[in-house]
């Protein structure tokens, strides 16, 4: 269910939803049907209009539906008053990837990083927790806390945010001084949208076995591995991807996996070419990078996937403006190329396509590092 402003496009109010279905499917939900409706501001009692929730409460009566989920994040009382309306489980954005973030969460550290969040959004909901305490046993939304009638208790759950903010401290700790023992060596950091490939790029450029799959946050714990190329080695990050309206909540619990890319000397930001709303994921890894005060530095955009890039020629009689499927890769890149603030390539880390380019202008980026470090390298190379 989403709400579309006024004079928002169509096309990408759809985007946003296949985005929600994409994010549900990766939670283990089945999508039976959308619903849209178009307003200036969400309802603030009820997110939607009253004919909107009525004509939700008539469909989901009919139909066997075991959870409605808003693309946006609800407040408490909105969540209280559509599950009174509609007598069914109501999950917001923000619950559907906490949800997902603690199924993939795999180490300790990913572990209490989602434990944390998922505490900090389920403290000013403690009202609607205790009025639905009993249907709480499990599914879509409600792995981690919140289970039992104690753990809704304030105090206890403040408690737990201490504990757990402590623990986060001890492994921050822990990774500073692991950094800092690889200051000496350049660090790459990928960087990208969620499931744009940036683990199966890892895995090519480090010869390594990172795990990837057509999944949303596949990958949620930072990998580094050591690259050697022309004789110079460098560390290489693959991080967790960023997503529209990723949750505050877990970018402060991953603020410590996240250093990898605030400490990093240069970022490799992957991009899907074939998604129709690349560039607007552009535009909110670059807001996202900007948030975590991580935007200055030298950058190589890396357009992937163009094996799946589509080109639909138009016919020389058509007169209706032209979209991004009528524009050749060709094209694309020489557009691109000539407005962008940084170097770019264009591959298929799946096909391993332009991959040598990849390595070559990535070089030229970790030369410049290398030899700040190292200045007699740099003449020895003379």
């Amino acid at each position: 269910m989403a709400v579309a402003k006024q004079g928002q496009p169509d096309h990408q109010v759809k985007e946003y939803l296949d985005e929600l279905e994409f994010l549900a499917l990766t939670a283990g939900a089945t999508t039976l049907k959308r619903f849209i409706q178009k307003l200036d501001y969400p309802d603030p009692r009820t997110y939607v209009g009253k004919g909107k929730l009525a004509e939700i409460t008539a469909y989901i009566k009919e139909h066997d539906v075991q959870l409605i989920i808003f693309d946006d994040e609800l407040s408490p009382s909105q969540i209280r008053n559509i599950e009174t309306a509609t007598g069914n489980r109501i999950l917001d954005r923000t619950n559907l990837i906490l949800d997902i973030f603690a199924h993939r969460a795999r180490t300790a550290q990913a572990r209490t990083q989602v434990e944390l969040a998922q505490y900090q959004y389920l403290l000013p909901r403690l009202t609607r927790m205790w009025t639905h305490l009993e249907k709480q046993r499990g599914g879509i939304g409600m792995r981690g806390p919140g289970e039992t009638e104690i753990e809704t208790d304030r105090r206890v759950i403040r408690d737990k945010l201490s504990r757990l903010k402590e623990k986060l401290k001890e492994i921050d700790k822990q990774n500073f001084t692991r950094r800092k023992s690889r200051e000496q060596l350049t660090r790459v950091a990928l960087v990208g949208y969620t499931n744009v490939g940036k683990s199966t790029l890892m895995n090519l450029l480090s010869k390594s076995d990172v795990f990837a799959e057509n999944k949303l946050f596949a990958t949620l714990d930072t990998t580094v591995r050591k690259v050697v190329l022309e004789t110079i080695p460098f560390l290489l990050s693959d991080t967790v991807g960023f997503i529209r309206k990723l949750p505050h909540n877990l970018v402060e619990s991953f603020r410590s996996t996240l250093d990898e890319v605030r400490e990093a000397d240069i970022l490799l930001h992957v991009v899907d070419i074939s998604h129709p709303n690349f560039e607007d994921q552009i535009a909110v890894v670059n807001q996202t990078l900007a948030d975590i005060k991580a935007a200055d530095k030298p950058v190589l955009m890396v357009f992937n996937k163009i094996d799946a890039y589509r080109f639909v020629q138009k016919e020389e009689d058509d007169l209706t403006p032209g979209t991004k499927e009528n524009i050749s890769l060709d094209e694309l890149k020489n557009s691109w190329m000539a407005k962008a603030n940084a170097p770019a390539v264009f591959i298929s880390a799946a096909n391993n396509e332009n991959i040598k380019e990849l390595r070559a202008k990535m070089m030229e980026l970790v030369k410049q590092k290398h030899y700040q470090i190292y200045p007699n390298a740099a003449e020895d190379q003379q």
